[in-house]
């Protein structure tokens, strides 16, 4: 496949070489802070891997394949074109950040360190804010989106757990973090949760169930929900109740959300007692009719909907699984792994992952925790939503 010229190009290239067919108020006005291209990647002395061209004398490299042979990593550096960020710490959640025509960036979180830091390829990751979290048990950074607004206010919103709740905090590069929305029950478990933009000027917040199973059936508590707010933390205009920031309810243990790029479909991942599940959102109502169920509980992460299908990272699974839907959103087969090792491709345990479009996705790997870290983990993986298999590298 032949694409663009310049990073743009080599970034689409990269990516086809895998498969996946109490509430704070505060000041909203624009940071005059901006995200800028981190300072570029040295990497340590070693020898330099010859990569063929592309399509026969093109200056780009082919993407990895079962006839490129990629060389290990060396320290932080990986050889893996797909690889767009290296030596992290178990990237729990991931923010792409809106394309300029360069190479994809993104924001990614660690869920024990909270921090926060803008990755790209080719530059080293640069470190945006460490927020304050308690990482114990399930919790600490795991939900991360970019303002419904960023383009003008450079706002991120995130999913913490502190010292005593878990709760939304947003920041902006050069400033401390300001709460949203506090007071989420905390617990020994259940802390984890997730938080997207809804497409119409909201945000949803998932939100685990503190370990109380019934609370998320408490339409009271902020706990088990699938809230939608606005930027300053309120009941968003248009919810099941007005004046409740509860939009769905039943959720046990949050590991992602996501949705149709044009909106008309919203999905949650969730690590029940019993199975892990994929849930479609349906306001006002309660999860109780899964896509599909996993018994095995593969700890069902991040998701993206490329408009065929649903895929779904795991960290215990160590894959992606990839769930066929219609176009009413039933199921249309049998999901499948994939990027498990089993065709050449594997990077081990997943977990955040954001879409950038229709076509391709950005996720993260959580080796680091209860996994088997390779030098370059934790790493951020640029993948393909509809190109056909051709390896990759890096199997933990």
């Amino acid at each position: 496949m032949r694409v663009g010229t310049g990073k743009a190009r080599w970034w689409l290239v990269a990516a086809c070489g895998l498969l996946l067919s109490g509430c704070a108020q505060f000041d909203d006005r624009a940071a005059n802070q901006t995200f800028e291209p981190a300072p570029e990647l040295t990497a340590p002395a070693g020898p330099q891997p010859e990569l063929p061209e592309a399509d026969g004398g093109d200056d780009e490299a082919r993407p990895s394949s079962p006839q490129t042979s990629i060389p290990p990593p060396q320290g932080c550096t990986d050889y893996d074109q797909s690889v767009i960020a290296t030596c992290l710490d178990t990237v729990s959640a991931l923010a792409a950040l809106p394309n300029t025509g360069a190479a994809p960036g993104a924001l990614a979180a660690e869920r024990r360190t909270g921090r926060v830091l803008q990755v790209s390829s080719g530059n080293a990751p640069a470190e945006v804010i460490r927020l304050d979290v308690q990482a114990t048990g399930d919790g600490g950074l795991t939900g991360l989106a970019l303002s419904p607004t960023f383009a003008e206010d450079q706002l991120v919103f995130a999913y913490l757990t502190t010292a005593t709740d878990n709760r939304v905090v947003r920041f902006t590069r050069g400033q401390q973090p300001k709460a949203v929305l506090t007071g989420i029950p905390k617990g020994a478990t259940g802390n984890r949760g997730a938080i997207m933009t809804d497409g119409k000027g909201a945000l949803l917040v998932a939100t685990g169930d503190a370990g109380n199973p019934s609370a998320a059936a408490d339409p009271n508590s902020l706990a088990g929900k699938v809230l939608r707010i606005d930027t300053a933390g309120n009941a968003a205009q248009g919810n099941p109740t007005p004046g409740s920031r509860v939009y769905a309810s039943g959720v046990h243990s949050p590991g992602g959300l996501c949705k149709a790029t044009d909106g008309s479909r919203m999905w949650i991942t969730d690590r029940g007692t019993s199975v892990d599940a994929l849930y479609p959102i349906v306001p006002g109502a309660s999860l109780a009719v899964p896509t599909w169920t996993w018994p095995e509980k593969p700890a069902l992460a991040g998701c993206a909907d490329s408009g065929t299908a649903v895929v779904v990272a795991t960290s215990v699974g160590a894959n992606l699984q990839e769930l066929p839907i219609t176009l009413d959103g039933s199921v249309g087969g049998k999901p499948k792994a994939l990027m498990d090792g089993k065709n050449g491709t594997a990077y081990g345990r997943y977990g955040g992952l954001d879409q950038i479009d229709s076509q391709f996705a950005l996720v993260g790997t959580v080796n680091k925790d209860g996994g088997n870290p390779i030098s370059s983990d934790d790493r951020v993986v640029l993948i393909s939503l509809q190109a056909s298999p051709s390896g990759g590298s890096g199997k933990d």
